[in-house]
């Protein structure tokens, strides 16, 4: 027995339908095709009027009742307007002047490659000269037959036998007649021509020969070589080489970036290259951007940046370039899938290192933007030291002190700068800048660690003073209330600028005794020193939260991240969230010394590669600079040779105590002093408070060890019971404020 299939039915149902009813026959797959050709924007996108108001209808389905029939219009028509005039309104206008050419150094910079260009070029050719004349002259014999006979040939219409010939060869005889003519007619005239050039040419030339002066005869004797010299060099072996030698690079090409995309095993990207990269648009053209190729790719749908820098070495591996050259970027003011694709000639670790713009003179301003490195289109990269601090991080061995020395070496350049300078490696990387700086130090030692804690507190310090000097200016000196170049340049007020450098600081931050108090000391400095002159530069190699504290990291306004190994230190450096959002510092790669992401320099991460300046090119710039210092009189502290100020600044721990226990309380717990502390400078004392008991009274006990303080068991009785605890003599403290006082003035 035969079913009838689902269509047969269908038809069926409606025959009847439409024989009960008298209505006419509705096709149905016209009815599930009304919401497809609703699209239509030319479309009447009313829907049908129902005999029933009252029902529901969705947008795609057809009602039980034939009669009651609508469709709903999901998609609303297609806008009216000056579509066009919106287009251009809201596209992005080009540069009508290119931004190298608008920047100084930029500008300068490219002059002296040209410059430097064409020294090479004249020289590399004046060292050859000599050889390219023998060359010459042993190729002009053979140049001067050539061009006799080739002189001959011309006479003798040479050029044209080849057509007589296939003209004989097809019979035909009129053809060959007219060509024979025309060969006789130049024949005819050339001959008379060279005739000429004989009987006029020899006589004039033996003339000018006896009666030129010897200069003109050398000169149109070696024009003559040189000329027939050329003309007999083969032409595999030209006599002139080339002075530089460029490397060819495949043009990019809409092809191969899909190409690359296809390579990277992303399911998105090969369903859109399967339907002929339907999905995968270039919103602008690719072009020539610095000494590379820039495509801008809007990437199919649900695929992001970071899904791309995820793929970087198939990427490159696509692209058949190398790592170094490829440099995908997301574009943070459009979509997720937008992607710029930078791809250069040559390595970014190939290129030869730029020289620093003020490395041989110049002076500088912290107020203004200062060259810090080249991205890697070659574009210079400024950074802005006034109102910002800077963090820089890194593994070992990939540029975090060098980085770190540029903005300083800039700082000296501005003489009203106070330069405070710590390194805790101990290998020396920074001494140069001891020829300017009011204070240095250089070790991994507990000395210089609490050296280093005493500078902190004298910056911290010096917050306060700043604060009072603002506050009391009138509003038309110091409108935003922050320092001015006007009010820096005043230097009866003490608003110059100060900068406080700590090259790996994790060795401070971590320590046992001084790291608690120096982070919070830090910290301070970082959310008040902005409006008050005073810029906080840290280097770190151990990007972690035991050597960093989250509370610094978190408020840096710049941080230089050069290569890291995981996701964690790369955002301890650049910020949460930025490894997610495609920012990565783990994609350089070991060869990639003194390259790394800058953020917070400018609106969007950039790739950056620091300058490069050793310790004599360092202290050549240092010298420079302490003769500027000394000019304007701005030398100050230890490159003066004077203590600096640090060294008379005097730990207030006793006298706190004194502030905090009462005179008649003989033996006070370290515990509850400690709380009493924090309660008084939180900021110095607060770490301390957040440890147990037992580690408080520890770290009281530490603090007052330099002092001459002993500590011991201190016994109360509480609720009728015996409670020993550690504690101290109030009178100690007071014998030893006296004993260190004396001490201090006999000194």
């Amino acid at each position: 027995m035969n079913h009838p299939d689902d269509n047969e039915l269908f038809n069926r149902l409606e025959a009847e339908m439409a024989a009960d009813s008298g209505a006419e026959v509705v096709d149905l797959n016209k009815a599930r095709s009304a919401r497809g050709e609703s699209a239509d924007p030319t479309a009447d996108s009313r829907p049908t009027e129902s005999a029933d108001p009252s029902v529901d209808r969705s947008a795609d389905s057809v009602d039980d009742d034939p009669d009651d029939r609508s469709t709903v219009m999901v998609d609303g028509p297609a806008p009216a307007g000056p579509g066009l005039m919106d287009r251009l309104r809201s596209g992005q206008r080009r540069e009508v002047i290119p931004a190298w050419a608008r920047s100084k150094p930029e500008f300068v910079t490219a002059l002296g490659w040209l410059g430097g260009y064409a020294w090479h070029t004249t020289a590399f050719h004046a060292v050859r000269l000599p050889w390219y004349s023998l060359r010459l002259a042993f190729q002009a014999p053979a140049g001067a037959a050539k061009f006799v006979g080739n002189a001959m040939r011309w006479v003798a219409d040479t050029e044209g036998e080849p057509l007589r010939q296939v003209a004989a060869r097809r019979e035909n005889v009129e053809e060959y007649l007219k060509l024979s003519r025309q060969r006789d007619n130049r024949v005819k005239l050339r001959s008379i021509l060279m005739l000429l050039a004989l009987v006029v040419g020899l006589p004039l030339a033996l003339v000018l020969f006896v009666l030129a002066p010897t200069w003109l005869e050398v000169l149109a004797l070696a024009l003559l070589t040189a000329g027939f010299g050329f003309l007999g060099a083969p032409s595999d072996k030209p006599v002139i080489s080339r002075a530089v030698v460029t490397t060819e690079v495949e043009r990019l090409t809409s092809g191969i970036v899909e190409r690359a995309l296809g390579a990277l095993g992303i399911a998105e990207i090969n369903k859109a290259l399967a339907k002929g990269g339907e999905g995968i648009k270039f919103p602008a053209p690719i072009t020539r951007d610095g000494p590379g190729w820039r495509a801008d790719v809007d990437l199919p749908y649900g695929v992001t940046v970071p899904d791309i820098l995820d793929r970087r070495e198939k990427l490159a591996s696509g692209l058949r370039r190398p790592l170094g050259c490829v440099w995908p970027e997301p574009v943070t003011d459009e979509h997720a899938g937008r992607m710029v694709l930078w791809v250069g000639d040559r390595a970014l670790n190939k290129v030869p290192s730029p020289t620093w713009p003020l490395a041989k003179s110049g002076t500088a301003s912290l107020f203004k933007p200062l060259p810090f490195g080249t991205d890697q289109r070659g574009r210079n990269v400024d950074l802005t030291l006034m109102y910002d601090n800077v963090l820089i991080g890194a593994m070992p061995g990939m540029g975090k002190t060098f980085s770190l020395r540029t903005p300083l070496l800039a700082a000296a350049l501005d003489v009203l700068a106070e330069l405070l300078v710590w390194e805790l490696k101990g290998t020396g990387d920074l001494d140069p800048l001891k020829k300017v700086a009011e204070d240095y130090g250089s070790g991994p030692d507990d000395d210089t660690a609490a050296a280093a804690l005493d500078s902190i507190r004298y910056v911290y310090k010096d917050l306060e003073r700043r604060a009072k000097v603002i506050s009391s200016l009138p509003k038309d000196k110091c409108p935003e209330n922050k320092v001015t170049p006007a009010l820096a340049a005043n230097r009866s007020l003490g608003l110059h600028p100060l900068v406080l450098a700590i090259d790996e600081c994790q060795e401070l931050f971590s320590h046992e005794k001084f790291g608690k108090e120096a982070g919070a000391l830090c910290t301070a400095i970082i959310k008040r020193g902005r409006a008050l002159g005073v810029i906080l530069l840290l280097a770190t190699q151990r990007p972690d939260k035991e050597s960093l504290p989250p509370a610094i990291s978190a408020n840096v306004g710049t941080r230089f991240c050069l290569r890291v190994m995981g996701q964690i230190e790369n955002d301890m450096i650049l910020g949460t969230s930025n490894y997610k959002n495609g920012i990565r510092a783990t994609s350089f790669t070991k060869s990639d010394k003194g390259i790394g992401y800058l953020v917070g320099a400018a609106d969007d991460p950039q790739i950056v590669r620091g300058y490069y300046m050793d310790n004599p090119a360092a202290d050549a710039i240092c010298e420079r600079a302490r003769k500027a210092r000394i000019d304007a009189g701005t030398l100050r502290g230890m490159a003066a040779g004077a203590a600096p100020e640090r060294r008379e600044a005097v730990d207030p721990l006793l006298e706190d105590i004194l502030a905090v226990v009462a005179a008649d309380e003989a033996k006070p717990w370290n515990d509850v002093t400690v709380d009493r502390l924090a309660e008084l400078r939180p900021e110095k004392y607060g770490a301390w408070a957040e440890l147990k008991d037992a580690e408080k009274a520890r770290q009281l006990t530490t603090a007052l060890k330099p002092y001459g303080v002993t500590t011991g068991q201190v016994a109360r009785r509480i609720n009728g019971k015996t409670v020993n605890r550690t504690g101290f003599e109030r009178a100690h403290i007071v014998t030893a404020i006296a004993e260190r006082d004396r001490n201090r003035d006999a000194g």
